[in-house]
């Protein structure tokens, strides 16, 4: 929650929804609130919706009061009120009542006229907020506030729409939202909470009006503008607008800013966070806009501004879906050159009633979206429709269907890097597509039914890995995530810092490895049920006493190459064959006739060697490796499945891969695929297991399936590690059901990363202008990860190790390149040339990437 500056205006504008206010638990969060608003200097206004579920009621109570039997639910709406006043521990205030008395009065002369105008529908439809704003200042003043109760009809007045229907009038209003001194000096009392309604306004008779639905975020934006506020925050059930709807992508990352514009287009797009009416008032008179969670205070929310940071780069921030879309497709041969054919027909949409959205054309056909938000959309009225527009063309209607967004600031400069994104629509059929002029957003309409997974598909590629962005904060799972019970132990490194430092000694950098903890992620692997074996993916890191250790734990061993498999024999001599798999790729056929004389298991990665070399494969056994089509990952250079990735062989190749199998005499005894790394879902394994299974149906002689690696290694303090109980239980859940198939994993990342650190003395210091420079001896030469994938580690100093950390560094090494960034903007304590820095989870992809690259040799390699 940010400060106040001093050159702010003094109110700020706290509207909260009907989940917000709906519980005691909420009301001392909002207390909370309040205080800290009032401790800042500010002067709070409060503008806030009914009770959840209330506005249902009073719409219920009027179809109910026309049969006549509206007593039930009135009596439910009287004792929803009564409940929260008194789990506040307060007595209904009068004023409740009053309402309630008139709520009856109003249902009773419904049921003898047994019709409802709209003005009557408005009258009660404002009650909802009229009781609860009545209900929240009475709570609110019990607890020692000065609270002053403002009716919004007095401040909000209804502006003349040209060509609104009467009925629009009344039931979905706008209003001026013009600087209002009046208004500014009305609660102007210094230390007073003013409180008022959301959704409801007056003509300029006097009448009741209502702003629609979600009028209530709209209403704390009137107000915002009118008090000239220096800040609208809208607090809801959910901590900030997010990547994707969180119930359907449960890993959608929270959007830390936004620019007005990207906020409106997801608004727009489907997200229901926030009422896209409510950005243009704030918009005009540049009012930040902030999202908070009533029920999480201090967690940091949505920050929606005009100049967020970052500027204007261009980037996918949210993959948005409306549902219910209806498409009119119009085919005529005549329209072609011919003058006035869409203004005629967009006069019968406007002679309809009927709100266009998108539109596609080409010489012969026009498709037009309707949106059931903005029309109503019963058989009627499409038959209404088409009989219209019958003189002109031959209309079809299409749905329901989906209208799937990428959204995001100039997203056609980054179209082309896109491209395995968009292949995910390969087997789906797109009906329209369209790029909008505003250049926010990129959107297909597509089956409705497609249109979660293709949702979930897209946020895996395009957003769910980004790391150390600016816009993308933490995701959904993570904020709600389970509180943990215990502390997690601390690193091994900090219990073991005198023997580091010692072992390090004059050098200027080292790895460092811990083969306690190697032996410890062993054995909690090999504790697993479900998987009969695990197998570490030697790349990861081949030094000869990681590889002895993991042996002697167990552990088989999955090599790439014949080098790999070479400094194996080394470094475990009188190895059992049967616990290595030899997986190369794109390797000479040479490579493959040495695998097989060696006495090794094979994977094929393609179908190349076995449409070429069938020989070689004749009455051989060997692994296939598959790509399931989805890859997982922190970056997309460590996915390894899908069509833009060089691994496995693709599902649409099986067909194939059965008949060169048979042709070769070659039996397939076991499937293999690997989707990525740095992967935290349980589902991923459980996905792949699904998917090997279908395949493995084809090949009788199959009872290997190989689930691959890549689980997740936190890389910070308070990420959870995968959760390898859960992991077990659902791969038992596969096994039961699939008792012939023996499961293997093959991590490489999981066993050895945070047992390796990289030491790094430092060199030198440097500042320029605000940035402080904080140089060691070695950099990407040693440790690539954080410049090939954007990778973090985190990073101290081990020489001052428990100092405060009171200066913020970018920490970089010595080579010629601007990449060479090891971490940015790091908080250490005051460091000095000579000080040793640790750079923590160095274990895997360290040394094994290192090069000599302006030939600098890279760090040299220590046990512990």
């Amino acid at each position: 929650m940010p400060p106040m500056t001093p050159a702010s205006p003094p109110f700020v504008v706290l509207k909260f929804g009907g989940t917000s206010v709906s519980s005691a638990a909420n009301w001392h969060n909002i207390e909370y609130v309040v205080r800290a608003r009032l401790a800042e200097g500010l002067r709070p206004v409060i503008v806030h919706s009914a009770l959840s579920g209330i506005t249902d009621r009073l719409e219920s109570l009027l179809g109910e009061a026309v049969a006549g039997r509206h007593a039930a639910v009135l009596e439910a709406i009287a004792a929803r009120h009564a409940d929260l006043a008194r789990d506040l521990g307060i007595g209904l205030p009068p004023a409740v009542a009053r309402h309630l008395e008139e709520l009856g009065q109003i249902a009773s002369g419904v049921s003898l006229v047994k019709e409802v105008s709209d003005r009557v529908r408005a009258r009660v439809m404002a009650t909802g907020e009229l009781m609860a704003t009545a209900l929240g200042a009475a709570w609110l003043a019990s607890r020692g506030l000065a609270v002053e109760w403002l009716d919004a009809r007095t401040v909000l007045r209804a502006e003349a729409r040209p060509g609104a229907s009467e009925r629009a009038a009344i039931l979905s209003a706008t209003c001026d939202y013009a600087p209002d001194a009046a208004l500014q000096r009305r609660c102007a009392a210094p230390g007073t909470v003013y409180l008022s309604q959301g959704f409801i306004a007056s003509d300029a008779e006097g009448n009741t009006v209502l702003l629609g639905r979600g009028g209530s975020d709209t209403s704390g934006a009137y107000f915002a503008a009118k008090l000239g506020a220096c800040r609208l925050e809208i607090w809801t059930d959910v901590p900030g607008m997010f990547s994707a709807n969180p119930k359907g992508v449960p890993n959608a990352r929270l959007l830390r800013h936004l620019h007005y514009d990207e906020a409106q287009e997801i608004a727009s797009s489907g997200a229901k966070v926030l009422h896209p009416r409510c950005i243009q008032p704030v918009r005009q008179y540049g009012i930040p806009l902030y999202v908070y969670a009533t029920q999480t205070p201090d967690l940091e929310g949505t920050h929606i501004t005009a100049e967020p940071p970052g500027g204007d780069a261009a980037q996918v921030k949210a993959i948005a879906i409306k549902k219910g879309i209806t498409l009119v497709s119009m085919d005529s041969p005549g329209m072609w050159h011919q003058v006035g054919f869409l203004a005629d027909v967009f006069a019968v949409f406007k002679a309809e009633g009927l709100s266009v959205d998108l539109v596609s054309t080409s010489e012969t056909n026009v498709t037009v979206s309707l949106d059931p938000q903005a029309n109503a959309l019963d058989a009627a009225a499409i038959e209404r429709l088409l009989a219209a527009l019958a003189p002109l063309c031959r209309a079809e209607v299409i749905g329901p269907c989906a209208a799937l967004s990428l959204v995001g600031r100039h997203i056609r400069g980054i179209l082309h890097d896109l491209g395995e994104a968009l292949a995910v629509f390969a087997e789906e059929r797109i009906y329209l597509v369209s790029q909008a002029a505003n250049d926010l957003n990129f959107t297909f309409v597509i089956d409705e039914a497609q249109g979660d997974r293709l949702v979930a598909q897209l946020h895996d590629l395009l957003i769910r890995a980004a790391v150390n962005d600016l816009v993308l904060g933490p995701a959904w799972d993570e904020l709600n995530a389970p509180p943990v019970t215990a502390a997690p132990p601390p690193p091994w490194w900090q219990a073991r810092r005198d023997a580091l430092l010692a072992r390090f000694g004059e050098r200027d950098a080292a790895f460092v490895y811990d083969l306690d903890t190697v032996r410890r992620h062993a054995r909690e692997l090999r504790a697993l049920r479900a998987p009969a074996e695990i197998h570490y993916a030697m790349k990861a890191n081949p030094h000869p006493a990681l590889l002895a250790t993991l042996a002697a734990e167990g552990i088989g061993f999955d090599c790439v190459a014949r080098g790999e498999v070479e400094a194996l024999w080394a470094a475990v001599p009188g190895l059992d064959l049967g616990r290595v798999l030899y997986t190369p790729n794109f390797a000479p056929r040479h490579e493959y006739a040495w695998a097989f004389a060696a006495g090794l298991t094979v994977t094929l990665d393609n179908l190349h060697p076995l449409r070429e070399w069938p020989a070689l494969f004749a009455g051989r056994a060997i692994f296939v490796r598959l790509d399931t089509g989805r890859g997982h990952g922190h970056h997309q250079h460590v996915r390894t499945a899908g069509e833009h990735t060089k691994f496995g062989v693709p599902l649409f190749e099986v067909e194939e891969l059965e008949r060169l199998a048979q042709a070769a005499g070659t039996r397939i005894v076991g499937l293999h695929a690997h989707t990525g790394s740095g992967v935290f879902a349980i589902d991923n394994w459980t996905e792949v297991a699904r998917t090997l299974a279908a395949v493995a149906a084809r090949f009788p002689d199959v009872t290997v399936l190989d689930l691959g690696g890549g689980l997740g290694v936190p890389d910070r303090p308070g990420r959870r590690p995968v959760d390898l109980a859960g992991l077990d239980a659902a791969l038992g859940e596969f096994r039961a059901r699939e008792p012939r198939y023996r499961l293997w994993l093959e991590p490489g990342r999981y066993l050895v990363a945070d047992a390796g650190v990289l030491l790094a003395r430092v060199t030198q210091l440097k500042g320029k202008g605000a940035t402080q420079y904080l140089g060691v001896a070695t950099g990407m030469n040693s440790l690539i990860r954080p410049a090939l994938y954007g990778a973090h580690h985190d990073i101290v100093n081990l020489s001052r190790l428990g100092e405060p950390a009171t200066t913020t560094y970018e920490v970089v090494g010595p080579i010629c390149e601007s990449a060479d960034v090891l971490g940015h903007e790091r908080s250490l304590p005051a460091s000095r040339e000579g000080d040793v820095l640790l750079i923590a989870t160095a274990g895997a992809y360290g040394h094994s990437m290192a090069s000599r690259y302006n030939l600098r040799e890279p760090a040299e390699e220590l046990t512990l």
